[in-house]
């Protein structure tokens, strides 16, 4: 009863009670990365961890909208210098097709320092500490504590160099190896050179499209000419990486502890990796190392009254140690954040409607009970497609003919994606008009930038055309009330999927809903993702269910999809579809390699309207993230394409204790009252008894 409310309230704290003031970000994982490995790394999970140990040379303006590269490690940002089959400069305005090469140029900040580990450990005569274990020492060691001494140097641009090495070396098995061999000269050669030696081996063997021309300057040379390669650069596959990670690492013995670069790695972001325990938990701390980068001093028009703007030009990272927890459930997860015990949260589908509610005017808001906790609401339209696939080279609905157009145009009508946005998705999800998401270049809202063949602007908004208008497309194609006029029966297609467990039987059942209403009969075939793969691979699929998250930001990326040299049959690559067009192919071959300007705006719009007439997809949704966070959690902006984003957020600590302390102080009066019934009834039991005594010995 002495006790304060506070202190009371550490009963059902998860966390440490000296961790109460201070500056640490609780955030939840459900599995473990696989890689931590910036040249094998390509998932989200992934990337949560190591775009805040590793630095590409640049990086996007955190604040900025449209997404704007800015230098990381780098100066200034790459010089970018054209030239011809005979390496001469060529002008900035020469044609794509004269440019044989394009060179970056790219000039490293001096001072830049990796984080203390021990594979940059030296003894007293100068010898690196750790480069040559014993066998006694690879024994006794079981995490990378265990190795005492630690150590660090200087980032140098042969640092770079090595790791895009590493990219091509087989043995990485790096994903977007086999794409730089297109770019990248010499990535290629390099590979073949040093297939059978060891990774250690490959720091002194040359490439010769990548070159260290000093301690702080680099050149990466690309065929052709290729913008969006500087998007590239600000991903992580393009870190540094120091050769004596992989001498420490690649030691007999360490591998078969996860005493590797993939579980402990080694950078020099803001942070490192201090506990890699999967089965519980994972800790960034603060890199002590970290060099001076400070907070944004500009944003985009709304930053400065959202206080977006409040620590401008203060060091980063404000955050010290951020902590991931293990959980696996929903549940559980949720009710840690009521309490104040996680900063932030996504929205479950169980838990949406105790979060967030629908307005008339199709806006959303927080609940009462979210309002009370001051907890706020941010959404944002993911950088992503997902849709419904054709494959082109099907019989019956690919091919070019008019005929599978309309049946192709019909189904695309038929398929209610406002309803599937509705029932499956909590309306977390914004109608598909095209291949492009909103926050690409070229995107275009309004009347103007709606699917035609499936859309009517009526009432200053898109409306889906009415079935009639399916069906009659579907009498066009020959098909009239979904029959097949081979069969005389329910026209049959088949949607291949890898849904095959029980709680995906309600979004199978839509699907063939969906086709119903044309009378086309819709069969599912479910297969696991290996022997669906193989279907893809082979063209043998129908119809499929397919989407994409972007690399970077741009048109290039999207509309890549659907470019007949990268259909998935012939040539595997990324066009699912096997769509073929030799005008959106000539269009998509002069856009990619452009800037943005209005010449370029206009051809991503004929590319657009080529698409949507020919439709090898629906195009389903992007989907829309939503957020919540509590009022202490400051700094946050959505950003859909960079991922480096912890050293910019900022934890009111002091007010966090507070409000934790306020909700989760325990309510004593049942406690008090049940111990007063005790009490009181075993006076009476004493009593009882007192009396039986006497009773008894009268």
């Amino acid at each position: 009863m002495l006790l304060s409310g506070c202190d009371l309230s550490q009963l059902n704290n998860p966390y440490p009670k000296e961790q109460n003031n201070q500056s640490i970000l609780y955030q939840s994982f459900e599995e473990r990365p696989k890689h931590l490995d910036p040249a094998v790394a390509y998932s989200e999970n992934e990337y949560a961890f190591i775009a805040q140990i590793y630095e590409p040379p640049v990086q996007y303006h955190y604040l900025k909208r449209p997404y704007q590269l800015i230098p990381l490690t780098a100066q200034q940002m790459p010089e970018i210098h054209y030239l011809n089959k005979q390496g001469e400069l060529l002008t900035a305005n020469t044609d794509a097709k004269d440019i044989a090469f394009t060179d970056y140029l790219i000039t490293l900040k001096p001072g830049i320092r990796y984080q203390p580990h021990p594979a940059l450990a030296k003894a007293e005569n100068g010898d690196y500490a750790y480069h040559h274990l014993t066998s006694e020492q690879i024994t006794s060691a079981n995490n990378l504590s265990d190795f005492k001494l630690t150590g660090s140097r200087e980032l140098v641009a042969e640092d770079y160099v090595y790791e895009i090495k590493r990219m091509a070396h087989p043995k990485i098995q790096s994903p977007i190896a086999e794409m730089m061999k297109n770019y990248i000269i010499g990535f290629g050669e390099f590979a073949e050179k040093v297939k059978q030696q060891p990774i250690t081996a490959i720091k002194d063997v040359p490439m010769s499209g990548v070159t260290a021309l000093s301690p702080y300057q680099y050149r990466i040379r690309i065929n052709g000419k290729y913008p969006q390669f500087m998007y590239w650069l600000a991903m992580t596959f393009f870190a540094p990486m120091p050769w004596e990670a992989d001498v420490f690492y690649g030691q007999p013995g360490l591998a078969d502890k996860n005493i590797t670069l993939d579980w402990y790695p080694l950078g020099t972001g803001a942070y490192w990796l201090a506990e890699n325990n999967p089965n519980r938990r994972m800790i960034l701390q603060k890199n002590p190392n970290f060099h001076m980068e400070t907070y944004p001093s500009e944003g985009e028009a709304g930053d400065t009254d959202k206080g977006l703007l409040k620590d401008a030009g203060k060091p980063l990272p404000f955050i010290d140690k951020v902590v991931f927890i293990l959980e696996k459930e929903t549940i559980p997860y949720w009710s840690k954040f009521l309490q104040g015990f996680y900063d932030a949260s996504g929205i479950a589908s169980d838990n949406f409607d105790q979060a967030v509610q629908f307005t008339g005017s199709s806006g959303v808001q927080l609940t009462e009970s979210m309002r009370e906790k001051d907890i706020r609401l941010q959404t944002s339209v993911e950088t992503s497609c997902f849709y419904m696939g054709f494959n082109m080279l099907d019989a019956t609905i690919g091919g070019t003919s008019e005929q599978a157009r309309k049946l192709r145009q019909a189904i695309s009508i038929a398929v209610d994606y406002e309803e599937f946005i509705s029932i499956f998705m909590n309306e977390r999800g914004l109608v598909a008009q095209g291949v492009l998401p909103p926050g690409i270049y070229g995107y275009q809202e309004g009347s103007s930038g709606i699917n035609t063949y499936v859309y009517d602007w009526k009432n200053n908004r898109a409306e889906r055309k009415n079935i009639s208008a399916a069906k009659q497309l579907m009498k066009e194609a020959g098909y009239e009330n979904g029959i097949d006029p081979k069969t005389h029966e329910a026209l049959i297609l088949y949607f291949d999927s890898t849904s095959t467990s029980v709680d995906d039987r309600p979004r199978m059942s839509w699907y063939r809903k969906q086709f119903e209403k044309l009378g086309i009969k819709l069969v599912i075939r479910a297969t696991d993702y290996n022997r669906f793969q193989e279907k893809m691979r082979g063209g043998n699929a129908q119809i499929f269910a397919w989407g994409w998250n972007a690399d970077y930001p741009d048109p290039e990326n999207f509309f890549f999809l659907l470019y007949g040299g990268n259909s998935k049959a012939k040539f595997g690559g990324e066009n699912a579809s096997n769509y073929q067009n030799s005008e959106f192919d000539r269009l998509f071959e002069i856009m990619r390699n452009m800037d943005n300007t209005e010449q370029r705006f206009q051809i991503i719009q004929q590319m657009q309207e080529q698409v949507r007439h020919d439709a090898p997809w629906i195009f389903g949704l992007h989907p829309k993230k939503f957020s919540l966070f509590h009022n202490w959690y400051k700094n946050i902006k959505p950003h859909v394409i960079a991922n480096n984003t912890l050293k910019y957020l900022r934890i009111d600590a002091v007010s966090r204790a507070q409000q934790r302390c306020d909700w989760n102080s325990p309510v004593l009066w049942p406690v008090l009252l049940g111990s007063l019934l005790i009490l009181m009834l075993i006076c009476f039991m004493v009593i009882a008894i007192r009396k039986q005594t006497r009773k008894s010995l009268q």
